[in-house]
Order: structure tokens, then sequence, then C-alpha cells
């Protein structure tokens, strides 16, 4: 099927598609402030190597936790009230951070607080999804989780504010970007008038019975976990690695950093015109064969072009697996986005908190990448391959036919094969 960026324009509503991109812009920028701010907060406080993983990783797990409440949330009282109080809530620690925040333990506490700027990917993406046909789901999840962007700004923007500022500044500055969002949400931002209504939280649980939730989560637990924990941790390798400034480590990470973010939407684009799993799976492979070349300790020049890459490789894989999400539960984008995003969460905390201690214990990040890239691109292709055998239809542009839910637990498992065959056949 031909996507036209014409029919593209007029399906929608543009300016909520551009509020929930800032939305979630914005939103990724203060999550990452802490992992930004890493190589200045840990010789103030004597940071051990996994001390600077958990200090990095933390939000991450916040933001993990947070997306299933914030999905539930979106589907029962909008996703444009969801993202309104996200981003007011987001302000405390940020003042926390600003004001209070002396010792590690303190600086923890606001790391975690700070998963509700992450867990607003499970507001920013219903926002946009339900305003645009399925034909056009790919792009227009991929332009709103390109605020993923916002984590450049981050590794960017906080290393040089810390230098002249001092690293708490820089958390009472993230309160003005944060209150402006909010204004532009409430300004520019309508809710889709094709929302679903609101279900007993009971029916969105039943998506956990199914096969293909837990299969999602696996797939955006590599791709987003994988893109998200390396952004978190990138300031602190290049730092460590190769003895770089905290500037110059903040700029070789935002250049791997920006290049994924900025290529959400070309996966999602991808994905629309020739498949969600054909494309993920060379992109899974690519991410893999690269992350284990960056365990053979290349040169910087080297170093760097490997790191772009594995980037590039997951962003745009994050937009195919949210090519596919929104066909196989439309109705339930909601939760099933905060389900599935937790579980990319999860795999951001795991990552860095990994790299952390295998550096503390082995002295090198080698180990780290070549397991992330074997266990995650290879293993990450290979269970693709396996899974997709009864996808039918799934290489091709689909729409959904059946509804979400097993009527009965006696048949969840046969309503899982038959949903996972008829979710995606033309």
């Amino acid at each position: 099927m031909r996507l036209s960026l014409t029919d593209f324009r007029h399906a929608g509503h543009a300016p909520t598609l551009v509020g929930a991109f800032v939305y979630f812009a914005v939103s990724c920028m203060v999550w990452l402030i802490p992992a930004a701010l890493a190589n200045a907060i840990a010789p103030e406080l004597g940071l051990s190597d996994s001390q600077k993983g958990l200090l990095v990783a933390l939000p991450v797990l916040g933001g993990a936790l947070l997306r299933l409440p914030v999905g539930l949330l979106a589907d029962r009282i909008g996703a444009r009230k969801s993202a309104i109080l996200g981003m007011v809530l987001t302000t405390i620690p940020l003042l926390l951070g600003w004001l209070w925040a002396r010792r590690f333990e303190q600086i923890l506490a606001v790391d975690l607080m700070l998963g509700v700027a992450g867990a607003s990917f499970a507001a920013a993406l219903p926002l946009a999804s339900r305003w645009y046909p399925p034909r056009f789901q790919g792009l227009a999840l991929g332009i709103a989780g390109a605020g993923n962007v916002g984590t450049a700004l981050a590794t960017f923007l906080a290393p040089r504010l810390a230098t002249s500022l001092g690293w708490h500044a820089v958390f009472g500055l993230a309160v003005l970007p944060v209150l402006a969002t909010v204004g532009m949400l409430i300004i520019f931002t309508r809710e889709s008038p094709d929302g679903a209504p609101p279900r007993p939280i009971g029916d969105y649980l039943n998506v956990l019975r199914l096969a293909d939730t837990w299969w999602f989560c696996l797939f955006y637990a590599i791709t987003f976990g994988g893109f998200v924990g390396l952004a978190s941790i990138l300031n602190v390798f290049f730092h460590g690695e190769y003895g770089l400034s905290p500037v110059q480590a903040g700029n070789f990470a935002t250049i791997c950093v920006i290049a994924g973010s900025a290529l959400r939407p070309v996966g999602g684009y991808l994905a629309d015109r020739l498949g969600g799993v054909r494309v993920l799976g060379v992109l899974y492979l690519v991410a893999g064969v690269a992350s284990a070349f960056v365990g053979a300790h290349p040169t910087l020049s080297a170093g760097t072009a490997l790191l772009f890459t594995v980037m590039v490789a997951l962003g745009m894989g994050n937009g195919c697996v949210f090519q596919l999400v929104p066909r196989r539960f439309p109705r339930s984008i909601g939760v099933v986005t905060g389900i599935v995003g937790a579980a990319g969460g999860l795999g951001g905390f795991a990552l860095p908190v990994a790299l952390g201690l295998l550096k503390q214990t082995t002295g090198s990040f080698a180990g780290g990448f070549l397991a992330f890239g074997l266990a995650g691109g290879v293993g990450g292709a290979m269970a693709l391959a396996y899974v997709s055998r009864g996808w039918q239809g799934i290489l091709r542009n689909v729409e959904v036919r059946a509804g979400e839910f097993p009527p009965l637990p006696s048949a969840v498992l046969a309503r899982s094969e038959a949903l996972a065959r008829t979710s995606f056949a033309e």
C-alpha cells in the first residue's frame, strides 16, 4: 500500500501530534538529567562504578514502574489529562534536586521520582495514536516517539550548564520547560473523539493473558531498553573508557543518542511500507553485531561510529515495535503501551546496572557490550523469527479485525493463537 504524506497530514490532528512530541521530548530530557550529570555528581560524592550505574539507571526503573499506571490512567481519563498531570508532578523531583538533594541517598530518591517523566511514554503515544487510522500508525507513533531526542538535549546541555552553574542548578532550570509544556498541552492539544470508552480494570488486565503481549514486552525491552540504557551510561562510558572531559563525553554521547532519536519515525515509516517484522529483524542483527564490536576496545572514532550504529538501529527498532502494537490492541493502546513500555524501562534499568557492575568487577565495559550484542541483538532477531511464523500477513500493511480479550480463562490459549493470526491477517 502506498503511503501518502499528504494524506497523513490531513488524517489526524497536527497540533496534538506536535504536542505529543514536545511533551515526550521534554519528559525524556528531564528523565535523563541525572545520567547527563553523572560525571559531575560522581566526583563530588565519591561514587564507585557500580554506584554510577545505579545513579543513571534508577530514573529508568522509576519510569518502568509508573508506565503501567499512567497507561491505565490514559485509558480511564484520557491521554491529554494524564500528560498534563504528569508534567505537573515532574516539577516536584526537579525542585528537590535543586534545593534539597545533597547526599547519594537523596539523589537516588530524586532519581526514582523522576520516573514520572519517563512514564510519559504511556500517555504521549496514545495521545497521538488515537487521531490516526491504522495505515498511519507507524509514522504517527514514530513522530511522537521521536521525542526521545530529549535525551540528546540532556546529554548536550546538562554537562555545560553544570560546569558554569553547578549540577544542582540544572534541576532548577529544567522546571521552566516543564511548565511551558504544561501550557502548550492545555492550549493546543485535544483528545481524539474516536477514543474508546473506559473499560473495567479487570478487562484491561486480560491482555496479560495473551502471548502477544509478552512477546512485545521482550522485543521492546531490547529496543527501547537498549536505547535508553545506553543513553543513560554513554556519558560515563566515554569519560571512563577514553578519558574525555565531562563536556566532551557529553558531546560524543549526544552524537549517538540524537541519531537514534531522530530516526525513530523512519523506523515506523519503513515498518508501514515493508512490514514491522522484516525491518525489526534486520535492525536487531545490526545492533547486535555493532554492539559486539564495541566490546573489542575500538579506537574513539571507531567506537563512536559503532555506538552511533547501535543507537540508530535501536531507535528505528522502537518505531517498528510500536507500528505493530496499536494494530494488535487498537482499543486498549494506553494500557498495552504502559505494559510494553514498562518492560522497555526495565530493560533500560538492567543494562546500565549490569554494565556498571561488570566495569567495577572486570575493569572494562567490553563484556557487557558483547553480552548485549549476542543476547539482545542476535537473540532478539532469532526470537522474532520464531514467534512471527504464526503471524500470517504480518509482513504486509494490515488492519486488526479481532477483539483483544479472551472471553473466558479456559479459552485463553486458543484465543491467543487465533488473535495472533487474525490481528495481522489481510
